[in-house]
Order: structure tokens, then C-alpha cells, then sequence
């Protein structure tokens, strides 16, 4: 896969947010009539395209029966030694920038603490985030080889 496309209502904010979990911009560009642009980070690029008269997004997370996108999912595996901490230290940079820049940031919103999860024959911590506008975002990291 090359990349995940995500519309956003504030593409700055976006990117400040995406900075924040390690991404950077890569590319910047118009598609036709908005911004975007790429960021790469964490093993993958997203792409952002600012939507003008953006509508809200549904609740895919809490909507049990919403059917559709549900979520981008990031392997830390590689890049953390635990997702607790790492989301600690995550919700601390968040409550920080909020100081900062309060019109550029919102506290971090943890939809799901790190749990663990058996899926198959592993062993796996999972979290999940919103981003900027509302979108679960999760985070997995395999604890058995």
C-alpha cells in the first residue's frame, strides 16, 4: 500500500497533530481546489487534504453499527518498549502543546487504554486515539515473538 488518505477540516491542525506521533511532511500539494499533502511516519505514509465546509464525521468508533472506514492501525513494535508508557508520555506531550498552543492543539482523546489482545497465536498491547477530527487511530505492538 503506498498510503491511507484522511480528509480533514483544519489541515494544519492535522499536521501539528501527526507531528506529534512522529510523522513528517513529505510532500505539500493542491488537489484542484485544497491543500494536502503527504507525511511519512511510522512505517507508512498518510495523506491529508483540507476539505472546505467540512461536515461531521460519524462516530465510527462508538457507533456499534456503523459500517465502513473504521480505523488506521499503526505496529509500534519496533518503536516502543511498552504502549502504556508510550501513551502516557503521548497524553503529556498533548497536555503540554494544549498550554502552548491552545488554538492549534485539543488534549489528546484515548478512546481505548492499552489493553492486551489475543488475536491468533499472539500477543498484542492495543490502543486507540482520535485524531484531530474525532478519527480512531490505533496503536498495536506484539509482545510474543
Amino acid at each position: 500500500m503506498h498510503h491511507a488518505s484522511i480528509k480533514t477540516a483544519n489541515i494544519h491542525r492535522a499536521i501539528a497533530f501527526y507531528e506529534k506521533l512522529g510523522f513528517t511532511v513529505c510532500e505539500r500539494f493542491t488537489t484542484g481546489y485544497t491543500l494536502a499533502c503527504w507525511m511519512e511516519g511510522l512505517n507508512g505514509i498518510i495523506e491529508l487534504i483540507q476539505i472546505p465546509e467540512p461536515k461531521s464525521v460519524a462516530d465510527t468508533f462508538g457507533d456499534e453499527h456503523y459500517v465502513g472506514y473504521y480505523h488506521l492501525s499503526f505496529d509500534l513494535t519496533e518503536n516502543v518498549a511498552d504502549l502504556p508508557s508510550w501513551l502516557n508520555s503521548l497524553k503529556e506531550q498533548f497536555d503540554l502543546a494544549v498550554i502552548e498552543q491552545p488554538k492549534m492543539f485539543q488534549p489528546l482523546k484515548i478512546l481505548l487504554e492499552s489493553t492486551q489482545q489475543i488475536i491468533g497465536n499472539n500477543a498484542y498491547e492495543v490502543a486507540f486515539i482520535a485524531d484531530s477530527d474525532g478519527l480512531p487511530l490505533e496503536f498495536i505492538r506484539k509482545l510474543n515473538s
